[in-house]
């Protein structure tokens, strides 16, 4: 998939997904680790933090992208003034 470059200024987008990585990284880690505490009212062990944060390193990859692009986004019309 060809990632459009069109009119961005700034970051671009492979140094912006880097940057964003490892917030986006401990964001899923801590989603995942209350999911975890919330599974135990219907019978689930809770899910251990260290466990979390490891799974959450590559279920991070696709989030990562996509909160990326939203934010590449957000900088376009920025600096559009739109």
């Amino acid at each position: 998939m060809k990632i459009q470059h069109h009119g961005q200024s700034g970051l671009p987008f492979g140094k912006l997904y880097a940057l964003l990585y490892l917030f986006t990284v401990g964001a899923v880690a801590i989603n995942l680790f209350m999911l975890g505490l919330m599974a135990q009212a219907i019978g689930i062990p809770a899910l251990p933090p260290v466990t979390a944060l490891l799974v959450s390193f590559p279920l991070g990859v696709p989030v990562n992208w996509l909160i990326t692009r939203w934010v590449r986004r957000l900088m376009d019309e920025a600096d559009n003034g739109s």
